[in-house]
């Protein structure tokens, strides 16, 4: 018997709903999948993924 989707798994719903915001780094208009919330910096991929990987730091060995 199946589950859905165990830990993080998303059921198939469809497609996700897309909300407009503003990139708060480069200004660019963009699309995210979730509603955007006042006072909460939004980031278009290209700045998302800037901060994500300067938010790691350099690597740990």
């Amino acid at each position: 018997m199946a589950y859905g989707g165990g830990f993080g798994g998303r059921r198939d719903v469809g497609p996700r709903e897309m909300h407009k915001a503003t990139c708060a780094d480069c200004g660019k208009e963009c699309e995210v999948p979730f509603k955007p919330t006042e006072g909460r910096p939004v980031y278009c991929r290209d700045c998302f993924q800037k901060h994500r990987s300067e938010s790691r730091g350099p690597p740990r060995f």
